[in-house]
């Protein structure tokens, strides 16, 4: 479909559940900020953090409000999004947009500001335990979706497969930021979301892996997607960063709440075993940053190869591009302060500095098109618009001859009264 103007009620009548992936791209801009291994601690990164936290949060709210609008005003749309293939897969960026001002309310707001003391807290935990139902609610349903209702082939099999079981993945993280917060107030609050995440890091990362085996298969069978669909080769790089920063939070909290006294169990009131599994814990991020890379590189070959042999306009999808390169760079970081190792330092500095380009260049793009109004497309009303747009030349021949008939009717109708009086 051509880029076309359109007026506020046919954008949102073309507002599609892609949106929630800008609020993805700018939560993870937040969240280096204040993670960057440079300065991160200083007055002017936290507020950098913060500004983009706000901007964040006032996009959220606007895509929900927009959202609501759409399905109440076209109530169809909502059976037409879930029937498509593609279109349905990105309702897995709401509960991950929103986990995103989860993590940052936690580490800038509550941890360095000390904002709302442990009434916030335990409300940001409620709002986490909402966040883990819509993403279960994601994962599982949409997976099941996938396999009944929607047609499938593996030639048309993008990365975008993998939004569903990341939520999981996202929901996870956000879990061991809270629990580790939670654990001066409540031991058994901060164990119990502990555990959660541990749940949902290996459901969500296990599904994951089952489909990335299956995407490199087809990657070798048919080659990598024309067109813009190649934007989505970065998105592995999501499970792969987001699981290793989420089982370096595990690893962390593990080795601080255990040994829990006063508990029998071998396992919990053991000292050992704390600093047995942050070992384990670490070493699997490693091992997940490694797979990261090898498809950071898969994805670099692969945009290439489909961009010395064509062009392809800017959609809102490009935004997926942002969080998977931010949350590889977050984890570089956060192996840095786990090993030490001036490489690590280094290099996810400069991809964080890398994502931030890429965040403006799209944020610059996206803003203009907004401002014209032609960036609201929803490829699952392609084919209604095209046929609502689409009228044959004799349709527009007899509705010509039809109109003439009327207008002739209503001037002889005009002129008949004024004959009477004479």
């Amino acid at each position: 479909m051509s880029l076309v103007k359109k007026d506020l009620k046919d954008s949102i009548r073309h507002f599609t559940p892609a949106w929630f992936a800008v609020n993805m791209g700018v939560g993870i801009i937040s969240t280096l900020f204040a993670n960057f291994p440079y300065g991160s601690t200083t007055a002017p990164m936290k507020a950098l953090s913060a500004v983009v936290f706000f901007l964040n949060l006032l996009l959220f709210v606007a895509f929900c409000a927009a959202s609501t609008a759409r399905y109440v005003l076209f109530p169809d749309l909502w059976r037409l999004m879930i029937n498509h293939p593609v279109q349905s897969l990105y309702l897995g960026c709401f509960p991950m947009g929103a986990a995103t001002l989860i993590n940052v309310s936690v580490t800038l707001f509550y941890s360095e500001y000390g904002f709302g003391g442990s009434a916030f807290l335990y409300t940001l935990w409620g709002f986490w335990w909402l966040d883990v139902a819509v993403s279960a609610l994601c994962c599982w349903g949409l997976v099941h979706v996938m396999s009944v209702v929607h047609d499938q082939s593996l030639s048309r099999m993008t990365a975008i497969w993998l939004l569903p079981v990341v939520t999981l993945i996202v929901a996870s993280s956000t879990g061991g930021i809270l629990a580790q917060a939670l654990h001066p107030l409540s031991e058994q609050k901060a164990l119990i979301t502990l555990t959660f995440s541990i749940f949902l890091v290996a459901i969500g990362l296990s599904l994951a892996l089952m489909i990335l085996t299956i995407y490199l298969f087809r990657l070798i069978v048919h080659g990598p997607h024309p067109g813009a669909s190649v934007v989505s080769s970065f998105v592995p790089l999501g499970p792969m960063g987001q699981a290793g920063f989420s089982i370096v939070l595990i690893g962390d909290a593990m080795r601080t709440f255990l040994p829990v006294h006063g508990n029998h169990s071998l396992f919990l009131s053991s000292a050992q075993v704390g600093e047995i599994v942050y070992a384990v814990c670490m070493c699997i991020a490693f091992v997940l940053w490694a797979l990261a890379t090898m498809w950071l590189v898969y994805a670099l070959l692969g945009i290439q190869a489909v961009v010395r042999k064509s062009r392809f306009p800017f959609r809102v999808p490009f935004w997926g591009m942002i969080f998977p390169n931010g949350v590889y760079a977050n984890l570089t970081i956060s192996l840095y302060r786990t090993f030490d190792v001036r490489f690590f330092r280094v290099w996810g500095a400069i991809y964080a500095g890398i994502t931030f380009a890429m965040w403006l260049v799209v944020s610059v793009i996206t803003v203009s098109m907004v401002y014209h109004g032609v960036i609201f497309v929803a490829p699952c009303l392609e084919e209604i618009d095209m046929a609502r747009d689409f009228v044959p030349e004799e349709k527009r021949a007899a509705e010509a001859r039809v109109k003439a008939a009327e207008e002739e009717a209503a001037q002889s109708t005009a002129v008949a009264p004024g004959q009477c009086g004479l």
